[in-house]
Formats: C-alpha cells, sequence, structure tokens
C-alpha cells in the first residue's frame, strides 16, 4: 500500500467578479438554483475542502458582507479577466495568509462543483510532476477551475501588467498544467450559469439529481 503525502493547506478562491452581462448584470452567484443561491451551494462544497476561503469581487464589496469572507478587488486595473482575480488571491494569501502555498480558484457560478475538487487537482499535479492543475469534464478543460502556487505570482502579474496578458491557458502552458478529469454524467460538475437559460437548466438538473 502506498502511502499518500499530505494535502498542503489550501486557500479557496472564489471569483464573482465578472459583469454578468449575458444575465442582464447584478451578480450571477446569487442566482437561485434548487432553493438556494449558487454562492451558498459554492460556499458549502468548498468550506469543506479548504482550510480558509475568500472571496473575489468588484464593486462594492458590502453586497458581500452576509458571506462573511475577506472581499478582494481585482489589483489590475481594467477588469482584466479571471486572471486578475487569481492574481488577486495569490497576493492576499502572501500578504495576509504565508501558510498557504496554494490556492484553488472555482467560479462563482457553478451550482455543481465536486466534492473531491481540492484533493484531486492536487493529485493531478503531483503525480503529473506539473506546478499548476486545472479541472476538465469530458472534452473540455475548466482553466478557471484550477491550483496555482502562490510562488508564480510575480511572474503572474509581469504577464498580466508588462504583456497585457489575458488567456488563463497562454500563461498556465508557459510553466505546465496538470489536468484533473471528471464524468460529465449524471451532471457535468462545472455546468456554470451564464445566461437565464443556463440558470432554468440549472433548475432542471438540481431537482432532477438533487445529490449532485
Amino acid at each position: 500500500m502506498t502511502d499518500t503525502p499530505p494535502q498542503p493547506a489550501t486557500l479557496g478562491l472564489i471569483l464573482a467578479g465578472g459583469l454578468a452581462r449575458r444575465m442582464g448584470g447584478g451578480d450571477k452567484p446569487r442566482t437561485a438554483i434548487g432553493g438556494t443561491t449558487i454562492l451558498s451551494r459554492v460556499l458549502e462544497r468548498m468550506r469543506a475542502q479548504c482550510a480558509r476561503l475568500v472571496l473575489n469581487a468588484n464593486g462594492d464589496p458590502s453586497r458581500f458582507a452576509d458571506t462573511g469572507l475577506p472581499v478582494i478587488t481585482d489589483n489590475v486595473p481594467g477588469f482584466a479577466g479571471p486572471l486578475a482575480g487569481v492574481l488577486a488571491g495569490l497576493d492576499w494569501a502572501a500578504a495576509n495568509a504565508p501558510e498557504f502555498d496554494y490556492v484553488v480558484s472555482v467560479p462563482g457560478d457553478c451550482p455543481f462543483l465536486p466534492r473531491d475538487l481540492v484533493v484531486r487537482l492536487h493529485r493531478a499535479r503531483r503525480e503529473q510532476g506539473m506546478p499548476l492543475a486545472c479541472a476538465r469534464s469530458g472534452e473540455w478543460r475548466h482553466p478557471v477551475v484550477a491550483m496555482w502556487p502562490v510562488g508564480l505570482r510575480a511572474d503572474l502579474r509581469a504577464a498580466l501588467t508588462q504583456e497585457g496578458l489575458r488567456k488563463i491557458e497562454v500563461w498556465t502552458a508557459r510553466h505546465g498544467v496538470a489536468l484533473a478529469n471528471w464524468p460529465t454524467e449524471p451532471v457535468d460538475p462545472f455546468f456554470n450559469v451564464n445566461t437565464p437559460e443556463d440558470a432554468a437548466a440549472a433548475e432542471r438538473l438540481a431537482a432532477q439529481h438533487p445529490d449532485v
């Protein structure tokens, strides 16, 4: 029997900084699915897997005061996309929680996140010998659902501020990213709600598969 290395203490980063244009504005994570908000579902899944959570959101942070979480804003101007949120999380960890060497990011609009996300991302990173890891379901990669070493934050900042880089997979490919795989049945665990139609579909899935 092979001993499994202990999992590093991991900071969970909920990305809720998007503009939600396809939902008509507002905060997508507040959309109700299965009788509770997507944000509540995300927090329930991630609290069980992470030593601590923070939330990345731009605008007035008080609108998330009910979560009890630190709310951190992008520190790269101009709505630079999810990489800016990841950088904010890495910078926050370095300044406020140096015990964390890794940050796991998830979008705030995924109501069916897997309960084994963190352990499987760490396992993929370790077994494939890569510094980064991201989730894949079926044939689709989910670059925002990923494991990030805090030690790469200076390189990420340079890519964002000096190169104007915005594509996650361009940057992660430079360092090496492991893939952790999940099935898409009975429900894709990384189904995300971008439109009212997506919200309706998620509501149906939650009713059909209440344990997912």
